[in-house]
Order: structure tokens, then sequence, then C-alpha cells
């Protein structure tokens, strides 16, 4: 029996109050979803940069639009029962009625959360001041308190991927973010665990960590305070290393050695087949 958004969505926010840590892995199409709920995990969140790189175009602000990522979170959800929540970059707005309305029709499109960046799309002045940055944040969590079901808000403080490495600033708008009422903090691109503990014990709600960008353990990210683990694009970008590295060995050296370390046919064949 099909398991209804509103369980999904309670599934969810129990996942961010029972102890320890959870991973939650990134997929970029309904096939990838289907083959990691396959392997046991619990619930899932797209990758806008998977995405982009899976209908050929560049990650960042502007070259996807709202409704290409909403229909591809319909197809994500609708590839199982997980909880699915959405990278919706930076709400794909800077006013706040448009990032509430973003959310509500998040909400719309099966999702039980979302997160939201305070970028901005301009690489000179790539983050939202900090004011109109809360004030975009208290407008996705009212979107999302509206909904009829416990629709989790992820709200991102994003100094350390664009250039400026300020722990302090980021712990501010997270601390900031939480008292509007935020669910999840979230501060992608920490340099250390030293600097993840810092934020972890800084701020009162669960706090994601995307592993990858340091070479981290769940047990080491677990012990640093983090609660839930995302990949971003890393499995996108594993699965197309693999892809570039077996098309260059056809092109550059006209052998088909890759084809031994593929899985098999049957194999994911009969896994597909299990899923539906």
């Amino acid at each position: 029996m099909a398991i209804d958004q509103a369980e999904r969505a309670r599934r969810f926010a129990e996942l961010h109050r029972r102890p320890g840590a959870f991973v939650i892995p990134n997929p970029w199409d309904a096939g990838s979803a289907r083959l990691l709920a396959m392997l046991g995990f619990e619930a899932l969140a797209t990758t806008s940069a998977g995405f982009a790189f899976s209908i050929g175009r560049a990650d960042g602000p502007g070259p996807t639009t709202r409704e290409e990522m909403l229909e591809h979170a319909r197809a994500i959800v609708a590839a199982g029962d997980l909880p699915v929540s959405a990278d919706l970059e930076n709400g794909f707005g800077e006013a706040p009625d448009v990032v509430a309305e973003t959310v509500t029709r998040a909400g719309a499109a099966g999702l039980v959360g979302c997160s939201i960046e305070d970028t901005t799309g301009d690489p000179r002045r790539p983050l939202h001041d900090f004011s109109p940055a809360v004030e975009r944040v208290a407008a996705a969590v009212a979107a999302a308190r509206a909904l009829p079901f416990p629709f989790t808000l992820t709200a991102r403080a994003e100094n350390f991927l664009h250039g400026r490495p300020d722990l302090d600033d980021t712990i501010r708008r997270l601390q900031a973010f939480e008292r509007a009422g935020a669910d999840v903090l979230y501060a992608p691109g920490l340099p250390s665990l030293d600097a993840i503990r810092t934020v972890c014990a800084a701020v009162g709600k669960p706090v994601n960590v995307i592993a990858g960008m340091r070479l981290f353990t769940v047990a080491e990210l677990a012990a640093a305070g983090a609660k839930r683990i995302s990949v971003g694009s890393l499995l996108a970008r594993a699965a197309l290393g693999e892809f570039l590295r077996a098309a260059r060995e056809i092109k550059e050296h006209g052998s088909f050695a890759f084809a031994q370390d593929a899985v098999p046919y049957a194999e994911i064949n009969a896994m597909m087949a299990a899923a539906r």
C-alpha cells in the first residue's frame, strides 16, 4: 500500500528527532532513487547539481527553472514511498513572497521538506544581506506551517561556498534562521570537524552536514554533532566519473576493459523490476 504524503512527512520529521545521525543520499533521477530505497535508506533529497548535469546543463541559479525543478522532484517522489526533501536553491526569487510560493508549490509537488539558500545569484553580491536573508526564511517557514502536514524547512547559510569563510557570520545567520522557525540548519562547505562542532553547539536545531567535501566518516560527523548527512551531487558525479572513464577508454584505447566492473544487466534489471 502506498504511503501518503502526511505519513511520509511524519516519518521524515521523526528522523530528525531520534538519537544519532542519519544519511540522506541525493539521487539525480527516478532510477537512482529506486536503487537507494532498495539499499535501505530512509529518506532522499534531490540535488540541483545532479539534476542539472542529467539534463545537460551547468549548475547554478538561472539555468533551471522552478517548474523544471519541481517536476523533477515529482519524479523522485513518485519513484517510491520514501520521504523526499528538495534542494530548491535560493527559492527561485529574491522577494520573500516568491520564496513562500516556492515552498507552497513544493508541498503540492509531494515533497515533505526543502532547503532554501541565502544566495542571490549575483557574483558581485553573492549573499543576501542579513535582514533580507532572515525575512526570506521567515516567509518560507510561514508557508511551510500553512501546509496540512509537518513540512521540514531547512535554511542554508552559504558563506563558505561563496568566498566568505566567516564562521561567526555563518553562525549569526543560522541562529537567526533558527529564531525565524527553520527546522534544520545547514552551512555547506565547513572546513573542519572543529567548525562543524562549533556550528552544531551554537544552535538548538538539527544540523545538516554535506559529506564528501571533506573526507569525514559518518561516525566522525555524528560525533561532531551532525544530525543529518547529505551527499549533494557526489553520487551523481561518481556515476559520471565512471561513465567518463569508460567512454575515454573506448575513444582513446579502443578497448572495453571497464565492462569487467560494470554491474550485470540482469542484476540492475531485477532490482528495477522489484522496485515497482
